[in-house]
């Protein structure tokens, strides 16, 4: 061990990486319970835990490197991307976990109050949140539940080469729509969308997906805000929103 490196922290978690190993602290100990349970029923790879003692998680690194981030174009080739969608597929086509996931109307609720708190504190313009609400209606309606990652964002998917080695932070999992990972997956990263699709293996309804990058991005800016993070760096959530006009 040659140094502590701080992965991400605020003030709801943080995560250290100390060596080969990632701690992670959680203040809702909730979150942690569903990380550990859905990495063992997830059927795709996974970090192994190596201890818990709340509130601190222990688990092992995955090998590789992450697929892609967000506002970085991705190096990984098209065959790694089309491995993470058939990975994904796997993930969808598991049993549904003992747990449910975010509901339609609490989603839509969610929404209206993101989109007016952007508004009224002058974060972004009105025609930009308005438009994007207007597409991230086609992802407001039901949905059959699948087992969802919840916060698949590609920098959670590890590969080597062209094999998935791990997906990690698993504390959003649950019910959800499909269509809704496959967004996460891709926001950002457009170009990226057709391989995934091809490594899923069915038909998608690509409006629904747009839609998810607009719904997604838009409860995302407060957050991303008030815990010291940038939605308006280059290719990130406000470059998507701006996408949609």
């Amino acid at each position: 061990m040659d140094e502590v490196k701080v992965v991400v922290a605020h003030s709801e978690r943080a995560t250290l990486r100390v060596g080969d190993v990632f701690l992670k602290v959680d203040a809702d100990q909730a979150r942690i319970d569903i990380e550990v349970e859905a990495m063992a029923l997830a059927p795709v790879p996974t970090p192994e835990v190596l201890w818990r003692k709340p509130p601190v998680l222990a688990i092992a690194a995955v090998p590789g490197t992450a697929l892609g981030r967000l506002g970085v174009p991705s190096t990984a080739s098209p065959a790694a991307w089309a491995t993470a969608g058939a990975a994904i597929r796997k993930l969808h086509d598991a049993p549904l976990p003992p747990w449910p996931g975010r509901g339609l109307v609490e989603l839509a609720a969610d929404l209206d109050g993101e989109c007016e708190w952007l508004v009224t504190n002058g974060i972004l313009p009105a025609d930009l949140v308005t438009r994007n609400r207007q597409v991230a209606e086609a992802a407001l309606r039901p949905w059959p539940p699948v087992f969802t990652h919840g916060d698949l964002q590609n920098t959670h998917v590890f590969v080597d080469g062209d094999e998935i080695t791990g997906i990690i932070d698993w504390s959003e999992a649950g019910h959800g729509d499909a269509l809704f990972d496959l967004a996460t997956f891709t926001l950002g990263h457009e170009e990226r969308l057709g391989d995934v699709v091809a490594g899923y293996g069915t038909a998608v309804d690509l409006d629904v997906i747009h839609a998810w990058w607009s719904l997604r991005s838009l409860l995302a800016v407060r957050w991303l805000v008030e815990h010291g993070f940038d939605p308006f760096a280059p290719g990130c959530e406000v470059d998507v929103l701006r996408s949609r006009l």
